[in-house]
């Protein structure tokens, strides 16, 4: 059967569509112009008893097994991912990062072999060569093995979110994978679903809503129809397409399209084109590695310079050209941070493993590092901060009230109310059971929100101690939503006259009641006094943490019922008053476990955590103290604060100054009336003042705006959790979202972050892990910058400026930073948390770079001199054993040569080679002692070894034993010293060198003990 679309006739050039959770950008006018052209098709202008017809299925019965196996021949409902451009790829690995300036060195030591080396090339010139592309090389591999690893681990977690979709088959209800569903196929949809498949609507409630923005760039919810309203299928409102969402109501309809033949899909198959942005630690090492490159650059330029304008005239015999430039490749190579780049790939396997282990599925795992900087989480109450496990556990009458206790049955003779109750709760409620019915109650499985199917379970419940209703008939539905905050249902008992049942919130529906109903069925008046009295049993439930739900009726006139569905949805919410209270349902949603200790965690890592509900104030209240949010025992409401605000004004503060004392902490509850008049004064004063808030019978657009606001001052960075519907646009406009496993579509598409398992901990991990990879990658900054930086540049300096044989080679810079450096640097990344990191403040993304003046600082005068010094020092030592004095080293520029000294030129020749070994061996070794003093910021090495204990890191100890072969090899491989001119050293000159790294881990312990005793003093303040 062949349905085909028209659908690119618009005026529209950008859409946003959403394929693994990437965005792609595509412009139609330029993708019909090129690929398949999309054929038209007319699913959505067929009659609805066409529609049947045309994909052979039945309305009732729906698809049967032998029609599924058949028409499976047809593919899976699933899009084919997007052509990967490995060109692209690999460019990006050969040519990212800091390789491009190894590409540099490597065409200027060739370049210096030939033709720069003229008559006789030197050999070393070209081994340099063909070293740095051996490092590219192995660079290349490394991010590209980094990366497909990354994707393979979180590819395998991603795949646990299966979608799912309710489906007739064989005249029953069932819910199959999304991928399963074949043309033909009736589908169920709901609140909160992604819609799985292009389908044609034959049945809408009157309230259906659906969200097209991921697809047509339009944030406009479209209302459903079953009749067409447009040739054009982006534009009729009686399908509903692959990938958009039901934000609102149920519909029913056939499968027509599945697949890469979906909408989307060709749109998809027409463009392909993605684009991700940067993450803030994305920017930080993209800045950093700019900003090193081009001080590289320019000390390589302005070497050279010198070379031509001072050294060549002034000194002719001292360098030639060849000789300048590899000797200039230094500055190139010593100022890089090689390993930096290859670290930050390896963090993001690391994290993809750990998070992988939580059942966490990160969509991009760069932002876990902004979770590492989250200094307020907004959390849903509802399924995240409780289990979303909701029983009844009430029932409440003006006069009487029955508490549900296990095993104990209703005794419907002393309490007749309680069939009103039963007949409300079972027949205003879309919940379903889809499992056996020999099954306990409890554990039978339920098609529904948490809270219908409490109700449902509950009315379960009562039928095996009431009478069976007689049968009736469902003449009009109106679905909850968090805005009326109440559903309704039209009904028909019999020939009876029909009754309007609403089941919501009672401070919504209780003061729409005229009249009552008690405990032995009898109705009374609701007077002022009765509906006093009714707040009062609700409030004092609420106060629990019980959520209530008012159960009420009324009688419609028939002639009501003539009119289209939406005029009935404007006369059920107009018949909203006049209602008889049936009863108070009390609802029990227990705190998830892992809450408190959870909350208690973050407030300790500096992060305050906010409540916001759509629930009533009280019940809010009673949970936030259950779970460690609220803690004050005075709570302010919002005409405190503005009592407050008014007698201790705020005064002149900027944005970023709006953030609470550390040291007092303050609660204050505002519900969503309140939020409506809230200024920007008064949302500065409650940032500045209130270190705990809840804020109760919010809409989804108060959320937004909480989270819009609290993103605005303090400097906050904020994280919203939730899993519903209504959560979405809070998610997605928060710097982190952050979805339960069991959570709506809508909301796992909004958010950036999924707790498969619903285990709200895991968000602990998540901001630890990215604490840890920015302390873990200023780590490796610190513990690279001053032997490369520093000690492999003065080299340079001294050569340059200093007339001076050059104490480190350029094949020795290269073989350090890449083979010495980057294995230990690479163990860094696999440190695990210090004792204090998960009670430190958040790191401040505005402020707290990756570097800084207190970091330079440890690099140029704590740590940087006690690396270069002691090389130069032995350097010097060894040559003044040979003969040669210290004047006899400095200033000496061409007259180094045959019988200088007293020396051959072969002699002078092996001093220096032997000599530049030393130096070699000397970083090599230094860098134990400052590995050793980086991995610790705060903490001692007696309490923190890499040996044993809670951070014990054996990685570190296989790479000082890596980058001790990797000197032993380089100095006494036979090929390598005819090449690169190395040589063995004198046995003492391997040991002398481990006093002066115990040296540096010495002084960093003196430093780190002085921070600790003394954390107001100048060395603290300068502590990095």
């Amino acid at each position: 059967m062949s349905s085909n679309i028209e659908v690119l006739q618009r005026t529209d050039t950008d859409h946003a569509v959403p394929v693994l959770y990437k965005t792609l950008t595509i412009n139609n006018s330029q993708a019909s112009g090129g690929g398949q052209k999309p054929k038209p098709i007319k699913a959505h202008l067929l009659k609805p008893e066409d529609v049947y017809v045309a994909f052979s299925t039945h309305p009732v019965h729906g698809l049967d097994e032998a029609t599924i196996k058949r028409k499976r021949a047809l593919g899976v409902n699933q899009l084919s991912p997007p052509k990967t451009n490995y060109l692209l790829k690999f460019l990006t690995y050969t040519f990212g990062g800091f390789n491009a300036l190894m590409w540099l060195a490597c065409i200027l030591c060739i370049l210096s072999y030939q033709p720069l080396g003229g008559d006789n090339p030197q050999i070393f010139n070209l081994g340099v060569g063909i070293l740095l592309v051996f490092v590219i090389m192995i660079s290349t591999f490394f991010y590209a093995y980094v990366d497909w690893n990354a994707n393979r681990i979180m590819k395998s977690i991603q795949s646990l979110v299966a979608e799912q979709a309710l489906v007739i088959r064989e005249g029953k209800e069932v819910l199959v994978d999304a991928i399963e569903l074949v043309p033909g196929d009736i589908v169920l949809l709901s609140m909160g679903q992604r819609v799985p498949a292009d389908i044609r609507l034959l049945e809408v409630s009157s309230d259906l809503k659906f969200d097209r923005s991921l697809l047509t760039g339009e944030s406009k919810l479209i209302n459903a129809t079953v009749e067409p309203t447009d040739e054009n299928a982006l534009e009729t409102k009686n399908l509903a397409l692959s990938s958009t969402f039901v934000v609102q109501g149920r519909a029913k309809g056939v499968v027509f399209q599945i697949g890469d033949n979906t909408i989307i899909g060709q749109i998809v198959k027409m463009s392909g084109k993605q684009k991700e942005s940067l993450t803030p630690i994305q920017k930080e090492i993209n800045f950093f590695t700019i900003i090193i490159s081009s001080v590289a650059a320019f000390f390589f330029a302005l070497s050279m310079l010198i070379w031509g304008v001072w050294i060549r005239v002034s000194y002719p015999n001292y360098s030639t050209a060849a000789g300048a430039i590899t000797n200039a490749i230094g500055c190139l190579t010593a100022f890089v941070p090689q390993g930096l780049p290859v670290c930050f790939a390896l963090a993001l396997t690391i994290i993809a493993k750990r998070m992988a282990e939580r059942k966490v599925l990160v969509k991009n795992l760069s932002t876990i590092e902004t979770l590492g900087c989250m200094s307020v989480l907004c959390s849903d109450k509802t399924g995240t901060l409780t289990l979303g496990k909701m029983s009844v556990q009430s029932v409440v009458f003006l006069d009487k009230t029955f508490d549900i206790h296990d095993n104990e049955k209703p005794n419907v003779k002393e309490m007749p109310g309680l069939e009103s109750v039963f007949m409300v709760s079972k027949v205003c409620c879309d919940a379903k059971f889809s499992g056996s019915d020999n099954d306990p109650i409890q554990d039978r499985p339920v098609q529904g929100d948490a809270t219908d199917a409490a109700v449902l379970r509950f009315s379960e419940y009562m039928s095996q101690h009431t009478e069976t209703l007689e049968p009736y008939r469902v003449l009009f539905s109106l679905a909850f939503n968090s805005k009326n905050k109440y559903m309704a249902k039209i009904v028909q008992f019999g020939k009876q006259t029909p009754i309007l049942l609403v089941k919501g919130a009672p401070d919504i529906l209780v003061p729409s009641c005229s009249k009552t109903v008690l405990a032995d069925r009898s109705e009374i008046p609701l007077d002022a006094q009765k509906h006093q009295d009714a707040v009062s049993l609700q409030q004092e439930s609420s106060a629990k943490g019980l959520r209530m739900l008012a159960l009420c009726q009324k009688t419609i006139d028939r002639k009501m019922l003539l009119h289209d569905q939406e005029w009935m949805e404007k006369m059920v919410i107009e018949e909203i008053n006049q209602l008889t209270l049936v009863g108070l349902v009390g609802i029990r949603d227990p705190p998830r476990q892992d809450a408190l200790p959870t909350v208690k965690a973050m407030r300790r890592a500096g992060v305050r955590v906010f409540m916001v509900t759509g629930d009533f104030e009280l019940t809010a209240v009673a949970i936030a103290k259950q779970v460690g949010i609220v803690t004050c025992e005075q709570l302010s409401h919002y005409q405190d604060m503005r009592t407050s605000m008014k007698a201790h004004p705020l005064g002149d503060l900027k944005l970023y100054e709006m953030k609470p004392d550390d040291h007092t902490s303050r609660a204050v509850v505002i519900n969503g009336k309140e939020l409506i008049d809230m200024t920007d004064a008064e949302w500065d004063y409650c940032a500045t003042t209130y270190s705990e808030m809840v804020f109760a019978r919010t809409t989804p657009e108060q959320k937004l705006t909480i989270v819009e606001n609290l993103k605005r001052r303090g400097d906050n960075i904020v994280a919203v959790t939730g899993d519903g519907t209504n959560d979405a646009p809070a998610l997605k406009a928060a710097d982190i979202g952050v979805s339960m496993g069991s959570g709506s579509d809508v909301a796992k598409e909004a958010a950036s972050m999924i707790l498969l398992n619903n285990d709200f901990a895991s968000l602990l991990i998540g901001i630890e892990n990215g604490r840890l990879v920015f302390e873990n990658l200023k780590k490796v900054v610190l513990y690279l910058m001053p032997a490369g930086t520093y000690s492999q540049f003065m080299a340079v300096v001294a050569n340059v400026f200093l007339g001076m044989q050059i104490p480190m080679s350029s094949f020795q810079m290269v073989l350090f930073s890449v083979f010495n450096d980057i294995p230990m640097a690479i163990s860094l990344m696999y440190e695990t948390a210090e004792s204090n990191l998960m009670i430190r403040k958040p790191r401040n993304a505005r402020t707290d770079r990756l570097t800084d003046f207190n970091f330079f600082f440890q690099i140029y005068i704590v740590i940087g001199p006690f690396i270069w010094i002691p090389a130069m020092a032995m350097w010097f030592n060894y040559m003044a054993e040979n003969g040669l004095a210290f004047y006899d080293l400095l200033l000496v520029y061409d007259k180094w040569a045959d019988q200088w000294a007293g020396k051959s030129a072969d002699e002078l020749a092996s001093l220096v080679s032997v000599g530049q070994c030393i130096y070699y061996v000397t970083l090599a070794v230094c860098q134990f002692g400052s590995i050793q003093a980086v991995r610790n910021r705060f903490t001692s090495i007696v309490q923190s070894n890499p040996v044993y204990g809670p951070r014990k890191n054996h990685v570190i100890l296989v790479s000082m034993i890596v980058t001790t072969l990797v000197c032993v090899i380089a100095l006494y491989t036979p090929g390598i010293q005819n090449v690169f001119d190395t040589a063995p050293i004198p046995i003492k000159y391997w040991f002398i060198p481990f006093g002066f790294a115990l040296g540096i881990l010495f002084v960093d312990e003196i430093r780190k003990l002085i921070v600790r005793m003394y954390p107001s003093s100048i060395v603290a303040k300068l502590a990095w």
